[in-house]
C-alpha cells in the first residue's frame, strides 16, 4: 500500500518478532493485554492473517476505539516532539530521508484488535510521520 502527497511512503507488512518488547516490556500496554486476555501466542498466531488498512488520523479505526493511538497534534507534541533525544532520533532520521529522497519504505505500524477494542501495538513514530505530512498511513491490523 502507498500513502502519498508530494512525498511518498510505501508500507510493508512488519515482522512480529521485532516487536516482542512491546508485548513483554511496555508498561502502558499491559492493562490492555490483561483486560482483553491477549497473549503473545494469540498475537503471533493471528499475525500472518492481518491486513494492511488505512488509518486516518483519529482515535478510532472505523468504529473501533484505538487505545494509545495519541492521534492529535497536541499528543504528538507531548509524546514525540518533546521526548528525550533518543526517542526522537529515529523519527528525525525518517523525516530527513523522506524530505531528501521524496520517498520512504517503512514497516507498517501494528494495531491489535480484540472484542471491538484496538491497541496501537507499535509504530507510533511511523504514524506521526505520515500524519504530520498530511498522509493517511497504512497499519497492519491483527485480530487476536
Amino acid at each position: 500500500m502507498v500513502s502519498s502527497s508530494t512525498l511518498t511512503i510505501k508500507w510493508l507488512k512488519p515482522e512480529i518478532e521485532e516487536e516482542r518488547w512491546e508485548y513483554f516490556n511496555h508498561p502502558a500496554k499491559q492493562e490492555w493485554y490483561n483486560s482483553n486476555s491477549v497473549s503473545w501466542e494469540s498475537i503471533v498466531s493471528g499475525f500472518d492473517s492481518g491486513d494492511l488498512v488505512p488509518y486516518p488520523r483519529a482515535s478510532a479505526l472505523g468504529n473501533m476505539p484505538v487505545a494509545l493511538s495519541y492521534h492529535s497534534y497536541e499528543d504528538y507534541q507531548m509524546f514525540l516532539a518533546r521526548a528525550k533525544r533518543g526517542y526522537r532520533k529515529n523519527y528525525s532520521r525518517m523525516e530527513d530521508v523522506l524530505q531528501s529522497a521524496g520517498t520512504l519504505t517503512l514497516k507498517a505500524p501494528i494495531i491489535l484488535c480484540s472484542d471491538g477494542e484496538g491497541l496501537l501495538f507499535s509504530g507510533y513514530r511511523r504514524l506521526c510521520l505520515a500524519w504530520n505530512y498530511g498522509m493517511v498511513p497504512y497499519i497492519w491490523l491483527v485480530k487476536t
